[in-house]
């Protein structure tokens, strides 16, 4: 029998609580019945959702889980500083976009010196010599010059995105120097190609292997916090940790007296 016919009078006294959960997180593993503003492909992006978590446990994660656990950790290190070392060829374009040009000079400044000091940047020596990090996107930069996100979008293979990500996701890949790698170092194999993807794309999910656990421990819907957690990431991200308040979310839940007990009253 199901615990709503073995406690009818508690379930009963719960309903106003349950109710208001239900706006914010949904019914666990199913989609939520409020359509989400931000979501209109909503039926869509979960079947995708669907298919790229099936793929991912049944062949990513398995390398991944492999790849961290016979690979020493001063070598994971160092094959994630080398990927980040090419990603900061990305960042300092998309900083020199929006014109914040004290942080472009950072990018090139660490690409230069990790690239010689650093050994190809497996050695991070431009943060020990006061160069941070400040990885931009092409994404960032269309949301910078006010370019709204458009609909959330989940992306075959890729993950979460949205319509103004997708879009920026061509400009990464073009700035991105292992799409140049062919032409520039004439390697004419393709297996040197498509091992440096593969090493990279080990590389980032065995990074993400701790925060997946979590995702699947600790949310009703992983589906929904995926999207939200995106979403408010890349809003942060676009205005450099400093969104600007969402407008209706405060005045929302301003209405509601959480101290109230809830009417048991019939």
């Amino acid at each position: 029998m199901s615990w709503c016919i073995r406690a009818p009078r508690r379930a009963t006294r719960l309903a106003p609580w349950l109710a208001v959960l239900s706006l914010t997180i949904g019914c666990a593993g199913s989609p939520s019945r409020i359509t989400e503003p931000s979501d209109p492909l909503e039926p869509f992006n979960r079947a995708v959702y669907r298919f790229n978590t099936d793929f991912d446990k049944a062949f990513v994660t398995p390398i991944a889980r492999g790849y961290q656990t016979v690979t020493p950790e001063p070598v994971q290190r160092g094959v994630n500083n080398f990927f980040n070392n090419l990603d900061d060829i990305t960042s300092f374009v998309n900083n020199a976009l929006q014109f914040k040009m004290a942080r472009a000079g950072s990018d090139a400044g660490r690409f230069v010196v990790n690239s010689t000091v650093g050994v190809l940047g497996v050695y991070d020596v431009a943060t020990n010599m006061g160069l941070p990090s400040h990885k931009e996107d092409f994404g960032q930069t269309l949301g910078y010059w006010g370019l709204d996100s458009g609909a959330y979008l989940m992306l075959p293979f890729l993950g979460p995105s949205s319509v103004r990500d997708a879009f920026g996701t061509a400009g990464d890949v073009f700035t991105d120097p292992l799409f140049h790698l062919d032409p520039l170092f004439k390697v004419d194999e393709a297996p040197v190609y498509w091992g440096l993807i593969a090493l990279r794309l080990i590389d980032r999910r065995a990074n993400l292997l701790a925060a997946t656990d979590i995702l699947e421990d600790a949310a009703l819907d992983p589906y929904a916090f995926l999207r939200d957690a995106y979403l408010q990431r890349r809003h942060a991200l676009v205005h450099d940790g400093n969104p600007p308040p969402s407008e209706g979310v405060d005045d929302f839940w301003d209405e509601i007296d959480f101290e109230s007990e809830p009417d048991a009253s019939p």
